[in-house]
């Protein structure tokens, strides 16, 4: 099944979820440890382009995502009427924290008007131009954020966990595409 349906989750969104959890945690893992390197590392240049390259397709994916969510129905939520409060509200925080993530992540390098190279397919085109001081305070902006996010989908996960060991519903299994009747 390709689209979601009341009970469960289409195949395109559980790759959507699944794709973007590994690639914004490895995105995460890779933004902490190229800000450390210094000029003679050979990676000094090949991670940031890496970085601004797969931080614009999960833009693009995301962009995608959010479509798709809107053209989908979304499974009903299990739990407590408060834990389903929550769980729209941590749901919309993630999509207005990716764009905020993804965003930033596209001003810090075009503030002196230079496009983004993704993997030398095509060039995101610069669309602002900045002062350093104001690239660095939109860099900053940037780390909070994907702080925040990562703070959240830590949140988000135990809240999983907790429904499929705790509650033993099947929020969990549903984005793992197993479905299984109470």
């Amino acid at each position: 099944m390709l689209r979601n349906s009341s009970t469960s989750y289409g195949l395109i969104a559980i790759l959507m979820h699944w794709s973007m959890a590994i690639a914004i945690f490895a995105m995460f893992g890779l933004g902490l440890w190229m800000v450390e390197l210094n000029y003679y590392d050979s990676w000094y240049h090949d991670a940031p382009y890496i970085h601004k390259a797969v931080g614009m397709l999960l833009l693009f994916l995301l962009i995608f995502r959010f479509i798709w969510r809107l053209s989908n129905k979304r499974p009903n939520l299990m739990g407590e009427a408060w834990e389903r409060f929550v769980a729209l509200l941590v749901h919309r925080s993630h999509y207005l924290l990716l764009f905020a993530i993804t965003i930033t992540g596209y001003l810090i390098p075009t503030a002196e008007g230079v496009g983004i190279s993704v993997f030398g397919w095509f060039t995101v085109p610069a669309s602002f131009s900045f002062t350093k001081e104001q690239a660095d305070l939109i860099g900053l902006i940037h780390l909070y954020i994907t702080w925040a996010v990562i703070g959240l989908a830590a949140a988000h996960a135990g809240a999983a966990l907790k429904h499929h060991f705790i509650d033993k519903d099947n929020t969990l299994l549903r984005m793992l595409g197993i479905n299984k009747k109470n």
